[in-house]
């Protein structure tokens, strides 16, 4: 059996075909005989909280609680765009919630899953604003607001976030060659799994003198990236490539 990985769908009531893809995905032969679906973060182009009452949260909520039911563990790593998702909306979901950082066995290897954002460690701005929204202070004071408030919140910090990528150079906003040498010694691992990026590629070079490998997904907002490991090796495909 196959393990598969996605992340940034990026999910959007405004772009309803891709989360039919994701739904028809998640209901497919490949996905109900894996060993297990990781989800490594930005599901959702913004999640204003577990108790968002929209459609998209529940059609999603049903789709990955149907894929646990069937037998195969899903796991919910939260990204730049999802971090507020909690521990109510992964029960709801069927999610088993990872830190960023984890390391999991994967077919006998030990890989070190990250959404991705932390290594984009030559983008100051972002990784400030990351250091700032993610203190329990500041998730507090946003979900305290009522929804309507919220929603408005979100849709702002994603016209600033698409202001801050038109306005920042690609390379800046790529990962650091020294962040992702130092996460993966200090993980002790020789493979690399993330997202957030949105360049899906798979990545051979050598850590301290041992072949290791970096494989980034790719995004879902016109096609789906989906990387599939098991015991022969890993494919990384777009769906909708065939």
């Amino acid at each position: 059996m196959a393990t598969l990985f996605i992340a940034d769908l990026h999910l959007d009531a405004s772009r309803p075909a891709i989360t039919t893809l994701f739904e028809h995905y998640l209901a497919s032969d490949e996905v109900r005989h894996a060993q297990a679906l990781y989800i490594l973060g930005d599901l959702v182009e913004a999640w204003i909280g577990d108790d968002d009452d929209a459609e998209l949260p529940a059609r999603i909520a049903a789709a990955t609680r149907a894929v646990r039911d069937a037998g195969v563990p899903v796991y919910f790593m939260v990204g730049n765009r999802d971090f507020l998702l909690g521990e109510t909306y992964a029960q709801r979901a069927g999610f088993t919630l990872l830190d960023d950082g984890t390391v999991h066995a994967i077919h006998g290897t030990p890989t070190l899953l990250m959404h991705g954002d932390l290594l984009c460690t030559d983008d100051l701005a972002y990784q400030a604003v990351r250091k700032q929204v993610r203190t329990p202070q500041w998730k507090a004071q946003i979900l305290a607001m009522p929804l309507a408030a919220r929603r408005a919140f979100a849709a702002k910090s994603r016209a600033e976030s698409r202001a801050h990528t038109g306005s920042t150079q690609e390379s800046i906003m790529d990962v650091n060659p020294g962040a992702v040498a130092d996460a993966m010694r200090h993980a002790g691992v020789t493979r690399l799994i993330h997202g957030h990026t949105h360049r899906p590629a798979i990545h051979d070079f050598t850590l301290d003198g041992q072949p290791a490998r970096r494989i980034v997904l790719g995004d879902w907002y016109e096609q789906g990236s989906v990387l599939r490991v098991d015991a022969t090796g890993s494919t990384l495909r777009n769906m909708a490539a065939g």
